[in-house]
């Protein structure tokens, strides 16, 4: 089963013979050896580059290990360059590669060599494409299927695809599996055998039991503005433990770094400004977030927003949590600062939309209540309400338009419209 990854083909194809190293990133098991291997080393071949002018390395195989030592794979790399040609370098999890930095300039400066590397770490990609390749590197960030790319092979209807999805997540690998039990079991193995010991192993934690509660904390506040001061107030009231905030600053860090989790940060949108502390988080995977709480929390009400989050960011925009501060009167006629709150604060270029992602709005009251940050934002950008309710898309009488999640999905153009 071929699951198309066009997004992010295309960005490779956009980028071929651009003279710099094109990396893909991602969490662990999202596609990238699939995309350079399978897709982009068949759009070469369609292009008609010959099959020896297509090097692919993967160096998580054991057959390759020796290939990690630098002064083994470069002559190799040389020997198979015969001619004046042009020559693509498919290199998978290129972290594990020694020196890796010095080998990929080296091979970047030659005018006939066109090099392709994936990796599933950011210390020791995205950081370093600044640092090391001095301007040589070209990230494609990859994320896991996005919901149209589960439904373009999903064998039944969107409301069951939406089911599923919501609770075993887009890792192509999950279609492997036939049963709910060998979904969540591949689920839970991959999270602690691989995400968590590639965690604890790289980044030399000491104290397993700390990061695997951390995890736990934030798999059950998915979507809940929180910071290091809040986290380790939890962990006290629910272990009753001490952990540091800066343990804790640490930790996520790691966890962004493996890119498990991402964050939004509040962006105040009458004063322009961003306000760094708290901030939400949001599992790359919703699969991998459910496996961590063992499947026993799964709300589709997170789970919504989550997923719109990682679409928002698969389509390339910066995504901000939005503050309104306001002034009213409580009950007694006192006035009373408060802040509200959207959901989305997206920016791409000169692009920006407000977005609010609501589960259901049942009543008048409901649908007031959740646009009424979005009418007081004060400027012309476009206002958009997201729903799992099922309508055509449509302006309502304030001009916020709402549309269902599956119409916002399922569409590349739906913010457009």
């Amino acid at each position: 089963m071929e699951i198309r990854r066009d997004i992010y083909l295309e960005k490779l194809i956009s980028k071929k013979n651009n003279g710099l190293i094109k990396v893909v990133t991602g969490v662990r098991r999202c596609g990238k050896s699939y995309l350079l291997f399978n897709l982009f080393s068949d759009h070469l071949k369609e292009e008609k580059v010959r099959a020896d002018h297509i090097i692919e390395m993967a160096f998580d195989s054991f057959e390759n290990r020796k290939y990690r030592d630098p002064e083994v794979l470069y002559p190799y790399l040389m020997e198979k360059i015969q001619d004046e040609q042009m020559y693509y370098v498919l290199l998978d999890e290129v972290q594990l590669l020694d020196d890796f930095e010095s080998v990929l300039n080296s091979l970047v400066r030659k005018k006939n060599v066109d090099v392709y590397v994936t990796g599933s770490n950011a210390k020791f990609l995205s950081k370093d494409i600044i640092t090391e390749f001095r301007g040589r590197g070209d990230e494609v960030h990859m994320y896991p299927l996005t919901f149209a790319e589960y439904m373009s092979v999903y064998p039944g209807d969107k409301n069951d695809a939406w089911r599923d999805y919501v609770i075993y997540g887009g890792l192509p690998l999950i279609f492997s599996f036939n049963t709910s039990d060998q979904k969540a079991d591949f689920l839970k193995s991959l999270f602690k055998e691989t995400y968590i010991s590639d965690i604890i192993g790289r980044n030399k934690v000491r104290n397993k039991v700390e990061l695997e509660e951390l995890l736990n904390i934030l798999s059950s506040a998915i979507g809940s503005l929180t910071n290091p001061s809040k986290l380790s107030a939890t962990y006290k009231s629910v272990k009753n433990k001490t952990i540091s905030q800066t343990t804790i600053k640490r930790y996520i860090d790691y966890l962004c770094d493996s890119f498990l989790i991402d964050s939004a940060i509040r962006y105040d949108v009458k004063g322009k400004k961003y306000i760094d502390t708290p901030a939400k988080y949001y599992f790359t995977d919703l699969g991998l977030r459910n496996a961590r709480l063992n499947f026993r929390q799964v709300e589709e009400t997170h789970a919504m927003e989550n997923i719109i989050f990682n679409e928002l960011k698969v389509r390339g925009f910066n995504v901000d949590v939005g503050v309104i501060p306001i002034n009213e009167k409580d009950k007694n006629g006192k006035n009373i600062r408060k802040q509200l709150e959207i959901d989305f604060v997206c920016n791409k270029g000169s692009k920006r939309y407000y977005i609010q992602s609501v589960f259901a709005m049942p009543d008048a009251a409901k649908k007031q209540q959740e646009q009424r940050s979005l009418l007081l934002t004060g400027d012309g950008f476009k206002k958009i309400i997201i729903t799992k309710d099922v309508l055509a898309p449509l302006y309502n009488e304030e001009g916020v338009l709402v549309m269902s999640v599956f119409d916002f999905l399922l569409d590349l153009d739906s913010l457009e419209k």
